[in-house]
């Protein structure tokens, strides 16, 4: 397969699965604004929102106070935002046009009645009527997109770098959550002083759980109250939840061995090394050294396989 087609089939995914996972952060972040709490919280709230996804810089340079409409309208439709749901979907659109021998009819009419269908709910007030609707409506899209994808096209080259991109974008999106709400809700909750007093809100961490459709799963796994240390782990280490961390490198490490070449070895190597340490990794472990420090140093080892896979089979990312 060409380079340049690999590439655009690797970002097209990525720009979806980027889209879905800032509707669900937006979607976290809504719900949980409406639960009672101080003006102060609620704006820390979104501002843990923009630094997730390093926008805080660009945001401020743009608006004067962090609020909920001025986020969401940032994070959604504001074409200044190249990680703002309309560019998001407007970039996997464009990649799929760019390569649409490689795709079926099927995934292409979704991926281009996607971004229609999308502008035209923003133009009927979608966003200001319902964000929760909204948010909804594109990880349903989101969905069917993986579904189409799966389900018509081939199992060769091609479907191995969309999925690639697809579980390389949800690692890094995940963590990123992880880190963020963690820091904000939890506080020093696993530090020895508060471990002990410490009142975790069932609402703020149930709506966490929902944000990566992990809410049942957890009920599921562990069948009891939800308490940090578990959702921690859920998200991290257990291979059975879809969007854990666990189960990204899984599939990362999966699709990268079916597209293997003479140069790529190393870069199987760091990820299978990541596989390996998520696989015989224990929760207590992480959380003893520093569940910021670990997730940190997660994203760094995430954003230094993308390096690798561009330069290993991608068009060379710029320097």
């Amino acid at each position: 397969m060409l380079s340049r087609t690999a590439d655009h089939l690797f970002w097209m995914a990525r720009y979806m699965e980027r889209a879905e996972n800032t509707a669900r952060m937006l979607d976290v972040n809504y719900q949980t604004s409406l639960l009672p709490q101080s003006e102060i919280t609620t704006e820390q709230g979104w501002s843990g929102l923009l630094s997730i996804s390093e926008l805080t810089g660009p945001f401020t340079a743009k608006h004067h106070a962090v609020d909920a409409a001025a986020v969401m309208d940032f994070m959604v439709r504001d074409q200044s935002n190249p990680s703002s749901i309309t560019c998001c979907l407007r970039a996997a659109r464009e990649n799929a046009r760019a390569v649409r021998g490689a795709l079926t009819t099927e995934v292409w009419e979704t991926m281009n009645q996607t971004w229609l269908e999308f502008n035209r709910l923003l133009a009927d007030g979608a966003l200001d009527r319902d964000p929760g609707a909204l948010f909804e409506w594109v990880k349903s899209r989101s969905h069917l997109s993986r579904g189409v994808t799966v389900g018509t096209m081939p199992m060769d080259e091609a479907l191995y770098f969309l999925r690639v991109g697809t579980f390389l974008e949800r690692a890094d999106n995940t963590a990123r959550l992880l880190d963020v709400k963690f820091h904000a809700l939890a506080g020093d909750y696993f530090g020895s002083a508060a471990k002990e007093s410490q009142e975790v809100d069932f609402y703020h961490w149930s709506a966490i759980l929902r944000s990566v459709s992990g809410f049942e799963i957890y009920r599921k796994v562990y069948r009891n109250v939800i308490r940090p240390e578990r959702v921690a782990e859920l998200l991290i280490l257990r291979p059975d939840m879809p969007r854990s961390l666990a189960a990204c490198m899984n599939e990362v490490v999966a699709n990268l061995q079916q597209v293997a070449n003479q140069q790529s070895g190393e870069t199987l190597r760091r990820a299978g090394r990541l596989r390996a340490d998520l696989q015989y990794g224990r929760i207590d472990e992480i959380l003893a050294t520093g569940l910021h420090a670990y997730l940190t140093q997660f994203l760094d080892r995430v954003n230094d396989l993308g390096v690798g896979i561009s330069r290993d089979f991608l068009v060379p990312m710029a320097a």
